[in-house]
C-alpha cells in the first residue's frame, strides 16, 4: 500500500469504514435498504442519504451533493453506476471520507474496458479504504453497521468470529446459518480493488472482540501480505479458516519435471495454510462448525477426544470417523474407567467411545455423574453425542435432560466440551445458543465436528513454534506482474537446462553427495568403468535429456568392459558424451526431491516417494523456501513412504544424512537466482547416507556458474569427479 504512512493512513480509514460513526448512502432503492439494515441492527450514529433529485429517503433529508454533508462521512455505501460511481469516490476522498463500499458490477470483471474503470476508481480512491467494486456489502453485529443492501439473518454480539468472502452469495448465505455460530463481522470483497484480504484481517485482528477469523477465497493475489497478517494471527492466538475454492493454475506452466506436476498451485496454497498455521476446509458446513469450535475452545494442544453417547452403534460411528479426521480416541485413564464402571454396572463395557447405555437415560443426577467422571479423562476435548428429536412433532423433555447434565459436569470440572450431533438440523438454535452461554461448543454434524477438532490441534501445534516461523521467499510485485503476463514463472529469456554431469557439480558444492563418476567420450567408456569400478551405471549426457530412462538413455548393472562398450553403441544416439558412475546399491527408499519456482508463491520444495511410479504414487509433501531442517524432517514423517525410512520390518535409513541432503538442495536453490526447476530423482536413502542419482536443474537467461564449462567441455577429454563418493559431498561452496 505504498510507504508505512500511507499504510498507516490506510489502515485508520478502514477502521472507520467497517465501524463508522457516520454514513452516507448513495442512490436510490439500495440506499433505502441500507438505511432499514443499518435500524435493524442497532446503528446508533447519522446517516446521511445523498441523492440530487429526491428531498428524503425512509424519513431523512436528502443532501444533494457530497459536498453539502455536515462533514466528511466515515463510510458510504455507493449504490450508482459504475461511471457515477467513480465520481463519487473521487468526492469523498476529496473531502476526507474513511472509505466506501461500491456496489455497482462492470469493472475488472468484465474485461479490458472495465479493468481501466477499476484503475480509474483505484486512483480516485486516493487514501480512502475501498471495498469492492462488485460487491454485496458488509456487516458489523458488534457495532450495528449495515452497509447491505438485502436481507441477511445476523443479530448483534458482544463477541464472534469475522467471516471475509469473495462471494456475496455465500456471505449471504452464511448470514442464514441455524448453527449458532456467533457472526460478529462479515466483508464481501467483490473485485478488492484497493482494499484486500491482508488489509481486512488486520483490521479484524486489531479487535479484541473477534474470536476467530474465517476466509473464503477464490484466489491468492497478495501472498505475501496473507503471509504477514497469517502469522500475526499466529502470534497473537487469533485461529484463521480457509474454505479455499478453485483449482485452476495460477500461471501455467512449462514444466519437464515430475515434481511441477506434484506441486500445482493449490497444493501450493496448502503449502501456505500449513506455513501460517491456517486451517483449511472444503465445504461450507465445516467451514461454519470449525469457526465455531474455536470461537468456544480455541486452539488445541493435541486431538485426543473422549466420546459418550447411548448407542453403540453411534460409538463405532464415532470410532470410524475418528481415525478418518485424524484425531485420536485413547484409553480412558484407570481412574476414568473405574469410576464409569462403578457408576453404569456390570452390563455397560467401559471403553472410549463410550456407549453408556439407556440404564441411566432420563436420570439427570446419574447422568450428571457419568458426564464428570469422563470429563476428567484429561482428553484435548469431550463430546456428547445426542441428537434432538423434531420439535415440531415431538417432546424433547429427556434430550434436555441429558444436555443439563453434560453443562453441570462442565460447570464442575471446567474441562473443554462439545455436544454434537450426528445429523446437523437434530440440535435447536434454543439449545445451541444455551450451548455456548455456558461455554459448550454445540457442534451439528458428527464428521464436520470431529474434522474441526483436528483443525483445532493442527492451530495448536503451530501455535507452539510460531515464534520462530517466518513467511515465504515471495517474489516481488515486479516479479509476479511478468509471470502472470507471460503464463508462467518470471521469464526474462530463454529457459535452459543444465546436463546431469554439471547439475550434478553444482548440487555437490552445496554438500549434496553423487556418486562417484566420470564424463567421457564413447571411445573411453570402458577405461572410465575401470577406473570408477564395477558395477556402474552408463548414461547418455545432453543438455536436452530432462528423463533419460524414458527414452532409453540409462544403462545399469553393468559388470565388465564389454558390456559397457555394447551400452554405449545401443544409446550412442542419444548424445555424443556418457556419464560413466559407480552403481549405489542398497537403497532403504528412493525419494525425489524437486523445488519450483512459482510466480505468487515463489520457491517449493516438494518430497515425495521417488523413482519411476513417482506420478503414479503420488506421495509427496510440500513447503515453500525457506524450510528448515525441523520443517524438512516433518515433512519426511507425513510421507506413506516413511515407514521404510524410519525402519519397517528392518533397519532403516540414515534419515539424518536425508534431511541434510534435502537441505542441501534447498539451499543452493535459494541461492540460485535464475532457478527455474530443480528435481533430484532418485536421491537414495541408504542406511548410511543418502546419494543423489539424477539431477535436472532449469534455468532462466544467464546459467549457474558451471554452465558455461559444461558448454565450452571438450567431450573426447575424461574427467573424474574428485571427491564425489557415495554418502560424501564436496562441501559447502
Amino acid at each position: 500500500m505504498g510507504d508505512a504512512k500511507s499504510r498507516h493512513g490506510h489502515r485508520h480509514n478502514l477502521r472507520r469504514l467497517l465501524a463508522p460513526r457516520h454514513i452516507a448512502v448513495y442512490g436510490g432503492e439500495a440506499a433505502a435498504e441500507v438505511i432499514r439494515q443499518c435500524r435493524r441492527v442497532g446503528f446508533a450514529g447519522q446517516i446521511w442519504p445523498v441523492h440530487p433529485r429526491r428531498t428524503s429517503i425512509e424519513d431523512l433529508d436528502c443532501y444533494r451533493t457530497t459536498a453539502a454533508l455536515p462533514t466528511a462521512p466515515d463510510a458510504a455505501f455507493i449504490a450508482v453506476g459504475r461511471e457515477a460511481t467513480v465520481a463519487v469516490v473521487a468526492e469523498l476522498a476529496a473531502r476526507g471520507g474513511g472509505g466506501a463500499v461500491c456496489h455497482a458490477s462492470g469493472f475488472a470483471e468484465h474485461g479490458p474496458d472495465g479493468a481501466a474503470l477499476q484503475r480509474s476508481l483505484v486512483s480516485a480512491a486516493g487514501g480512502m479504504a475501498l471495498i469492492g467494486p462488485n460487491c454485496l456489502g458488509t456487516l458489523n453485529y458488534l457495532d450495528g453497521a449495515a452497509l447491505w443492501p438485502d436481507q441477511h439473518g445476523g443479530h448483534p454480539v458482544d463477541r464472534g468470529v469475522a467471516v471475509i468472502t469473495q462471494s456475496g452469495n455465500i456471505g449471504q448465505n452464511l448470514t442464514m446459518q441455524r448453527r449458532s455460530l456467533p457472526l460478529a463481522q462479515l466483508v464481501t470483497m467483490g473485485n478488492a480493488a484497493v482494499t484486500g484480504v491482508a488489509e481486512l484481517v488486520e483490521a479484524m485482528l486489531d479487535d479484541p472482540r473477534i474470536t476467530a477469523i474465517g476466509l473464503h477465497l477464490e484466489g491468492l493475489d497478495d501472498v505475501a501480505g496473507l503471509s504477514r497478517v497469517g502469522l500475526r494471527a499466529l502470534r497473537e492466538g487469533v485461529p484463521v479458516v480457509v474454505l479455499k475454492s478453485g483449482t485452476s493454475e495460477l500461471g501455467a506452466r512449462a514444466n519437464l519435471s515430475h515434481t511441477s506436476s506434484l506441486a500445482g498451485s493449490d497444493v501450493l496454497c496448502d503449502a501456505l495454510f500449513r506455513r501460517l498455521g491456517m486451517a483449511r476446509v472444503h465445504q461450507v458446513g465445516t467451514f461454519v462448525e470449525t469457526l465455531k469450535f474455536l470461537h468456544v475452545h480455541g486452539a488445541l494442544a493435541g486431538a485426543r477426544i473422549a466420546s459418550a453417547s447411548c448407542s453403540g452403534g453411534e460409538a463405532s460411528l464415532v470410532a470410524d470417523l475418528a481415525e478418518v479426521c485424524g484425531v485420536e480416541l485413547p484409553p480412558l485413564p484407570d481412574a476414568t474407567e473405574e469410576r464409569l464402571r462403578a457408576l453404569l454396572g456390570e452390563r455397560v463395557p467401559v471403553a472410549n467411545p463410550l456407549d453408556y447405555h439407556t440404564y441411566i437415560w432420563g436420570d439427570r443426577a446419574a447422568q450428571t455423574d457419568c458426564f464428570t467422571a469422563l470429563l476428567g479423562a484429561g482428553c484435548d476435548t469431550h463430546l456428547l453425542l445426542v441428537d434432538f428429536p423434531r420439535e415440531d412433532r415431538c417432546a424433547g423433555g429427556a434430550w434436555s435432560t441429558t444436555v443439563d447434565a453434560f453443562v453441570a459436569a462442565r460447570r464442575a470440572t471446567g474441562a473443554p466440551g462439545c455436544v454434537v450431533s450426528s445429523l446437523p438440523e437434530s440440535l435447536p438454535e434454543a439449545t445451541g445458543a444455551r450451548l455456548l452461554a455456558e461455554g459448550v461448543a454445540p457442534m451439528q454434524g458428527l464428521a464436520d465436528c470431529l474434522t474441526a477438532v483436528a483443525a483445532a490441534a493442527r492451530i495448536g501445534a503451530a501455535r507452539r513454534t510460531a515464534a520462530d516461523a517466518v513467511p515465504p521467499d515471495v517474489p516481488s510485485a515486479s516479479t509476479e506482474t511478468c509471470g502472470a503476463e507471460t503464463g508462467g514463472a518470471a521469464t526474462g529469456g530463454a529457459v535452459c537446462q543444465l546436463d546431469e554431469w554439471t547439475a550434478k557439480r553444482a548440487l555437490a558444492r552445496y554438500g549434496l553427495s553423487t556418486p562417484e563418476g566420470v564424463l567421457t567420450a564413447a571411445h573411453g567408456v570402458a577405461e572410465a568403468a575401470a577406473e570408477v569400478g564395477f558395477p556402474v551405471v552408463l548414461k547418455a549426457v545432453g543438455p536436452d535429456l530432462a528423463h533419460k530412462s524414458e527414452v532409453g538413455g540409462v544403462r545399469v548393472g553393468l559388470t565388465d568392459e564389454r558390456q559397457v562398450r555394447e551400452a554405449a553403441a545401443g544409446i550412442a544416439g542419444l548424445g555424443e558424451r556418457f556419464l560413466v558412475e559407480r552403481m549405489v546399491e542398497g537403497a532403504v527408499a528412493e525419494l525425489i526431491v524437486g523445488v519450483h519456482h512459482d510466480p505468487r508463491f515463489g520457491l517449493a520444495l516438494t518430497i515425495g516417494a521417488g523413482g519411476v511410479l513417482v506420478e503414479l504414487v503420488r506421495d509427496s509433501v510440500t513447503l515453500l523456501l525457506p524450510a528448515g531442517r525441523a520443517d524438512i524432517a516433518a515433512a519426511l514423517r507425513e510421507l506413506r513412504a516413511w515407514p521404510l525410512l524410519s525402519g519397517f520390518r528392518g533397519p532403516g535409513a540414515d534419515v539424518a544424512a536425508v534431511v541434510q541432503a534435502i537441505e542441501a538442495i534447498a539451499h543452493y536453490a535459494r541461492d540460485c537466482e535464475d532457478l527455474t526447476e530443480l528435481e533430484v530423482n532418485p536421491l537414495l536413502a541408504l542406511r548410511d547416507g543418502a546419494v543423489a542419482v539424477d539431477a535436472l536443474i532449469r534455468y532462466r537467461d544467464t546459467a549457474p556458474d558451471l554452465a558455461e564449462s559444461a558448454k565450452s567441455h571438450d567431450a573426447v577429454e575424461v574427467e573424474v569427479t574428485a571427491g564425489d563418493r557415495p554418502g560424501a559431498g564436496q562441501g559447502p561452496r
